[in-house]
């Protein structure tokens, strides 16, 4: 069998394999509102898409970024001051922080998509740390207090956001519409040049395509997608602290990319959903999450190089490899 005809093969299997955990993970979803917790559940799926939104620009166009807190916390704050101190319903709310967030994405991602490497990850922290000091000292955000008492209100001024059960639907409504905007972004065209940015930017370059632009764009979109996450948190949480717009904060969405799996569309969700658990769980036991947090990421980087649903997907597809390879 041909090397084409073998990669072709692997590729189906890969989006086969994909589809029926995304099958699995809705139907989950739905039910678990039933069985969980549904507060535990909403700040999962806000992790979530965090994670995925940074999965777009870390896992899709191979840019490590160290401040996307900047935009979760910064979007979290935009929407929890419109609700709180202009009386904004919840999806205007949401939206202003998503296009606050996208708004710094532009910002930073201007002055650090010249860069490189370490270089571009240190001016994205250094951007975010700047934004951390003016949140600290800003008025409107109220210091180290954060902006509490945040009304849900009502959706469309219909659907009342203090029912629990409404509130969850929403945010998993949200959590979707924003899984597949990132799906469709990742396959289409520019999701493709995307790739080939992360592959070998030289030949890219070779090519005619402005890289810069390409990345700046795809800068843009994840910040976008992570002050979506931001906001919705906000929402469900009734607050914004300086806790969301911490290093720690854009530390602990990299572990989750990595703990799932990097370049894949459920790894992410399934780090998010270890992470958040195993800080809920460790939250009244007295042992410290951070140290958690660190071993789980020494054990990923040990022996999880491709996170977990990299290794699954790894050990579904090479038997068939090796087989249909057996075969030709």
């Amino acid at each position: 069998m041909s090397e084409a005809t073998l990669h072709a093969e692997r590729a189906a299997a890969s989006l086969r394999l994909e589809r029926g955990l995304v099958v699995l993970a809705i139907l989950a979803l739905i039910a678990a509102p039933f069985f969980v917790y549904p507060i535990f559940v909403m700040k999962m799926l806000c992790f979530a898409l965090f994670a995925c939104a940074f999965n777009l620009l870390l896992g899709y166009t191979g840019l490590l970024s160290f401040g996307h807190a900047a935009f979760f916390g910064g979007a979290a704050y935009f929407c929890a001051y419109a609700v709180k101190a202009w009386g904004w319903p919840p999806e205007a709310a949401i939206l202003l922080g998503t296009v606050g967030a996208a708004g710094m994405g532009l910002v930073v991602g201007f002055l650090a998509i010249r860069r490189q490497g370490i270089y571009f990850s240190m001016i994205t922290l250094a951007m975010a740390q700047m934004f951390y000091f003016f949140c600290v000292q800003a008025p409107f955000t109220e210091g180290e207090d954060g902006i509490q008492g945040v009304a849900r209100g009502h959706l469309f001024g219909v659907v009342d956001l203090s029912i629990a059960m409404n509130m969850y639907f929403f945010v998993l409504a949200v959590f979707l519409i924003g899984i597949f905007a990132i799906w469709r972004i990742v396959n289409s065209p520019f999701g493709m040049i995307l790739r080939s940015i992360r592959e070998n930017e030289n030949r890219a370059i070779s090519l005619g395509y402005s890289v810069d632009r390409y990345k700046l764009v795809a800068f843009v979109m994840s910040a976008a997608l992570a002050g979506l996450a931001g906001a919705l948190k906000a929402i469900v949480f009734q607050f914004a602290t300086l806790t969301d717009v911490t290093w720690q904060m854009s530390g602990e969405v990299i572990l989750m990319t990595l703990l799932g799996g990097i370049g894949t569309m459920v790894g992410p969700v399934v780090g998010a959903g270890l992470v958040v658990g195993l800080e809920n769980t460790l939250a009244t036991s007295g042992f410290p999450v951070t140290i958690a947090t660190g071993l789980i990421f020494m054990i990923c980087v040990l022996i999880f190089r491709r996170g977990i649903v990299g290794e699954i997907y790894a050990r579904w597809l090479a038997p068939a490899a090796g087989g249909e390879g057996g075969k030709g």
